[in-house]
C-alpha cells in the first residue's frame, strides 16, 4: 500500500484528530512511498530502529515517537542519530500516543483489561482514556498481582494489603498514576498503571485502595502489536514486532 494510504487509514481508525496530545500523532518521518513491511515497537529507540531497518521495514509504527511538547527542538545527539537512521534508509516513522491508549478495540487499555480478565464497565479521566470494571470473581491482592506478573512477564510493584479481596478494578496504561484519585472516586478496590509516584504510596495507605505499578513499557506493548496485526491482515502486509525490554 502507499504510505499516504497507511497514514490516512490510521488517522481514521484511531480518530487522531479528536485528541489533544503531547506529540504529533501520525506520520512523523516520511520515507519511501510504498509500504510492504511494517515494524512495530513501543518506543522509537535506536535499538528498535536498528532491528526494524535490518529486517527491511518500510515503515516503523510506535507508541512513543518524537517531537514531544516542550522538548529541545535542535536536531543533535541522540535525536540526530535516530532521525539519520530513518532518513538514510528512506524508512518512515508513524507514532500514535493517546489515540492508541484509548481505542476501544486495539487500544492498550482495552487489551490490558482483556489480558487480565477484567470486564470493562466504563471509562473515566481526560478523553475517557482510563477504564474501570470487575473481575469475574474476587481475588486477593496477592493473587491478582501474581496474575498480572505472569501475564506481563514482569513483577509488579504493589502497595496495599495483600490479603484484601479485589473485585472492582480501575486501570490506565503507562504513566497514568495521576488518575489514582479518580480511580478511588470510582469505587475501585485496586488501580493499575505503569508507574508509581511518591504520593501513590500515601494515597493507597490512606484510602485502602491498592495501587499496582505494572510497568510503563509492559502495559503498553499490547496496543501497538494489535495495530500492526490489524494492518497486516487488512492490507496483506508483512509485520514484525520488535521489543526492547524495559524495566520501567
Amino acid at each position: 500500500m502507499l504510505l499516504n494510504e497507511l497514514r490516512d487509514y490510521n488517522a481514521s481508525l484511531l480518530q487522531t484528530g479528536l485528541f489533544k496530545d503531547y506529540c504529533p500523532n501520525g506520520l512523523q518521518v516520511e520515507g519511501r512511498a510504498e509500504v510492504r513491511r511494517i515494524a512495530t515497537g513501543v518506543t522509537a529507540s535506536q535499538r528498535v530502529l536498528d532491528a526494524a531497518i535490518a529486517w527491511g521495514a518500510d515503515a516503523v509504527l510506535v507508541h512513543h515517537g518524537y517531537f514531544w511538547r516542550n522538548e529541545e527542538a535542535a536536531i543533535t545527539g541522540i535525536k540526530k542519530r535516530r532521525l539519520a537512521q530513518l532518513l538514510r534508509n528512506d524508512a518512515s516513522l508513524l507514532a500514535y500516543h493517546l489515540p492508541l491508549d484509548a481505542h476501544p478495540e486495539l487500544g492498550n487499555n482495552v487489551r490490558l483489561g482483556k489480558l487480565l480478565g477484567i470486564a470493562e464497565q466504563g471509562r473515566f479521566g481526560e478523553q475517557d482514556i482510563a477504564c474501570f470494571g470487575e473481575l469475574a470473581s474476587p481475588q486477593t491482592l496477592a493473587q491478582f498481582a501474581a496474575r498480572i506478573g505472569q501475564a506481563l512477564q514482569r513483577i509488579p510493584q504493589v502497595i496495599g494489603d495483600e490479603a484484601k479481596n479485589i473485585r472492582k478494578v480501575a486501570w490506565c496504561s503507562g504513566g497514568a498514576q495521576g488518575y489514582f484519585e479518580a480511580a478511588i472516586a470510582q469505587g475501585a478496590d485496586a488501580f493499575i498503571s505503569g508507574e508509581a509516584s511518591e504520593q501513590s504510596f500515601h494515597l493507597a495507605q490512606e484510602s485502602g485502595v491498592a495501587f499496582i505499578a505494572a510497568g510503563h513499557h509492559a502495559t503498553e506493548r499490547l496496543g501497538i502489536q494489535a495495530l500492526g496485526e490489524h494492518l497486516a491482515a487488512r492490507f496483506n502486509l508483512e509485520h514484525r514486532f520488535f521489543d526492547q525490554d524495559n524495566p520501567v
